[in-house]
């Protein structure tokens, strides 16, 4: 059910003071570390608070010292509560340990650190950020030298490590800022300007600046604001507009999203909504947003307004096989539920295709070593070989741009790319679940398929196990997927057929899981 507010404004509806001070003084039992797809979340609190920053910094300092790991560690955050205060505490932790550290006065995008990572100048990151989560929500991330997330066998030795300081705090080092200065064992960098120059490699700003498209970008309260501020200014794009420079923790000036709850969601039609209606207007053809740390991109135009991920992905795919000439032997990467329209693409040009679990970890090496045209995942994260391996929000608002500029609306493009490849029907439906019924789904094998000879009046053609379950058909398929944090079953499905077709697989494909 909308909730009646759904897409209004609500002036402060976190207590900014209450939840600070859990931060530092947390009621009850606090959660243990546990790392999911990007780090270690909750609720500030019992589910993220200072402790939890102390033990994770001192479990990656350990590390660093029993892996002989030199060079300096990226302290940061985006612009939720409390996230400097994370990344100070980091910082305090790291340096009592012996180890140099960055440490930036300013809010930073997830993917300038892996930039600053990849290009030499940090040798890991930790990132206090929770990205689109509400308002109330807190993390910590860990980035290793390759500059993308922790692979699970890293982010599990964290974990571990993690929970014994937990357990055992006075074992946790800790000096002041003021001590780690005079040590020598903090410094400034200028983290904007790199990024911002060889940005300017990947995107052709010219054409952008000449093409008269009027574009408005809303950083959404997040850490890109200062970054879309300096592109704007390097690459003189008189045409483009930051429409909102609103930085506040609470986020209050983000309309609410469909529970009633504060998500600073570029793909979502509620907070995205005064964007829509910019383009709807005539007043701007195309509206870019990026999430509070900046790895998730959002974007509406004039023909289509509210663009979705999976849309936007193919048209990118497309556009860079088209007018970037990669290499035959590269591939186009998505996640198990981004659409397969990206196969037809990748197939009809005569590129591969590689499909990968979720999680943006698992392209770090396909990313570093140069084989991807482009990898994207259907939440709205993108990146490609020759830039860096985590998502960035800010290369695909700003690429989404120059296709905008050249090939013209978005939306137009994708339909073009439907005619000649065929249109998806697609959904992703949250099943609420408990424990037991999740832990059931997540033991479904293959073998246990295997007398599953058709879904929907269409042959099964194949069946993965690696991450949930997911059955091909022969022009459709089906994925469900226990979340990691919350208590539902995540049910994609896809269908080249009709709407139909689509509502007779999800009542099928529940049937056969039992949810």
């Amino acid at each position: 059910m909308v909730s009646p507010l759904a897409g209004t404004l609500t002036q402060h509806p976190i207590d900014v003071e209450k939840l600070r001070q859990q931060f530092w003084h947390p009621e009850g039992e606090i959660s243990p570390v546990k790392f999911g797809t990007s780090g270690h979340r909750g609720q500030l609190g019992a589910g993220f608070c200072a402790r939890h920053a102390l033990a994770i910094a001192q479990a990656v300092a350990r590390i660093h010292l029993e892996d002989k790991i030199e060079g300096p560690v990226l302290c940061g955050g985006d612009t939720r509560l409390m996230s400097h205060d994370t990344a100070v505490l980091c910082a305090e932790v790291l340096t009592a340990n012996g180890l140099h550290v960055i440490l930036p006065e300013m809010a930073l995008p997830t993917p300038v650190f892996s930039f600053e990572i990849i290009h030499g100048r940090a040798s890991a990151c930790l990132n206090g950020t929770a990205s689109h989560n509400p308002p109330q929500d807190m993390g910590l991330k860990y980035n290793p030298s390759h500059g993308g997330p922790a692979g699970a066998e890293l982010t599990t030795r964290i974990a571990q490590y993690a929970n014994e300081y937990l357990k055992n705090p006075a074992e946790i080092k800790r000096i002041s800022l003021e001590e780690a200065r005079a040590k020598g064992l903090i410094k400034q960098a200028d983290l904007i300007t790199p990024y911002v120059e060889s940005l300017g490699k990947m995107v052709d700003f010219e054409s952008i600046r000449k093409s008269g498209l009027k574009i408005a970008i809303h950083p959404l309260g997040g850490s890109s604001l200062p970054f879309y501020r300096a592109i704007q200014e390097k690459y003189q794009l008189q045409n483009m507009h930051i429409v909102s420079q609103t930085q506040d923790p609470s986020f209050y000036f983000i309309p609410i999203d469909h529970d009633g709850k504060i998500r600073m969601d570029p793909s979502s039609k509620y907070p995205m909504s005064p964007l829509i209606e910019y383009v709807k207007s005539g007043e701007y053809d195309f509206a870019g947003a990026s999430d509070p740390d900046a790895d998730r991109f959002g974007c509406a135009t004039a023909k289509g307004g509210l663009i979705s991920p999976n849309h936007a992905l193919c048209v990118m795919a497309d556009y860079l096989i088209k007018h970037k000439n990669p290499a035959k032997d590269m591939q186009i990467g998505r996640t198990l539920g981004t659409t397969s329209l990206l196969d037809r693409i990748a197939k009809a040009n005569g590129y591969g295709l590689d499909e990968q679990n979720v999680g943006f970890k698992h392209f770090v090496d396909g990313i570093v070593g140069g084989r991807y045209i482009l990898a994207g995942e259907e939440s709205a994260g993108m990146s490609m070989s020759g830039w860096t391996p985590e998502k960035d929000g800010i290369l695909a608002v700003c690429l989404l741009m120059e296709i905008m500029s050249v090939g013209g609306d978005i939306a137009a493009l994708y339909q073009g790319l439907t005619e000649q490849y065929g249109l998806p029907y697609y959904t992703r439906v949250d099943v609420p679940t408990d424990e037991e019924a999740k832990k059931r789904v997540q033991s479904f094998k293959k073998e246990d398929l295997k007398d599953l000879q058709s879904v929907a009046g269409e042959k099964v053609t194949g069946v993965r196990d690696s991450d949930g379950i997911k059955v091909y058909l022969e022009n459709a398929w089906f994925l469900v997927r226990p979340s990691g944090t919350e208590n539902i079953l995540k049910f994609y499905a896809e269908t080249f057929v009709n709407e139909q077709h689509l509502q007779q697989i999800l009542e099928e494909g529940r049937k056969i899981f039992g949810v």
